[in-house]
C-alpha cells in the first residue's frame, strides 16, 4: 500500500503533510503536490493532516491511476520538506470538481 495526492490537492496545495512525513517523499509542483509511492513507507501520519482531504489510501477504488500520476511527477518535481503557506485561493478551490482538466499545471514547483 502506499499514499497518493488526488485532484482535490490542485489548486489548493497545503503543505501541512510534508512536515509530518518521516521519509521526505513529497515533490511540489507549480499548483499541487504528489507522493513518491516508491518511497512511501505507508505510516499514514500524512492523509489526516490534509485540510483539502486530497491525501487517499491506493487501496480505495480508481486509486491506480493516481498511483502512476503521483509516480510520474514525483521523478520530474523537487521534494519538498517545509511547510509554505497554500496558494491564495486554496479555501475557495477546496473541493471543486474537474480541476485536473481545467487548473493542474506540470511546471515544476521550487521545492524545499
Amino acid at each position: 500500500m502506499t499514499y497518493v495526492v488526488t485532484d482535490n490537492c490542485i489548486a489548493c496545495k497545503y503543505t501541512d503533510c510534508v512536515e509530518v512525513c518521516p521519509v521526505d517523499c513529497f515533490y511540489e509542483g507549480e499548483n499541487m503536490l504528489v507522493i513518491h509511492p516508491d518511497e512511501c513507507i505507508d505510516c499514514g501520519v500524512c492523509e489526516p493532516e490534509c485540510p483539502a482531504d486530497a491525501i487517499r489510501p491506493d487501496t480505495e477504488p480508481d486509486m491506480e491511476k493516481w498511483v502512476e500520476f503521483n509516480r510520474k511527477y514525483s521523478e520530474a518535481w523537487p521534494v519538498i520538506i517545509t511547510k509554505k503557506d497554500p496558494l491564495p485561493d486554496a479555501e475557495a478551490r477546496d473541493g471543486e470538481t474537474g480541476k485536473l482538466e481545467t487548473l493542474f499545471s506540470e511546471a515544476p514547483g521550487e521545492g524545499g
